[in-house]
């Protein structure tokens, strides 16, 4: 649990996923509309993978990919993200976390 909190950590935009995950997919496109360039960390291609995704899952996040944390605080999934994204307010977390810059 600590690398994933570490690694939540290390940049304004953090993304957990699976590259066989279409939500996922959406979800990094929609970061890179919007001008951030978030730290992915695909857990399928991880050696510690596994251990990560029950990580996550312990941190509340279900389903556990996509994960999505913007200035070292979890944001939730992609339904989340969405929701954030339609009302608004996912620019200006994004922007507050110095991920965007305008």
């Amino acid at each position: 649990m600590d690398r994933v909190r570490d690694l939540a950590s290390t940049r304004a935009a953090v993304i957990f996923t699976k590259s066989s995950c279409c939500m996922c997919h959406s979800i990094k496109t929609l970061f890179y509309e919007l001008g951030a360039s978030p730290a992915i960390h695909e857990l399928d291609h991880d050696a510690n993978g596994r251990e990560m995704e029950w990580a996550l899952r312990g941190l509340g996040c279900n389903p556990s990919v996509p994960a999505v944390f913007i200035g070292g605080k979890y944001v939730g999934s992609a339904k989340d993200v969405l929701s954030l994204h339609l009302d608004g307010s996912l620019k200006q977390m994004l922007i507050d976390a110095k991920a965007i810059w305008f």
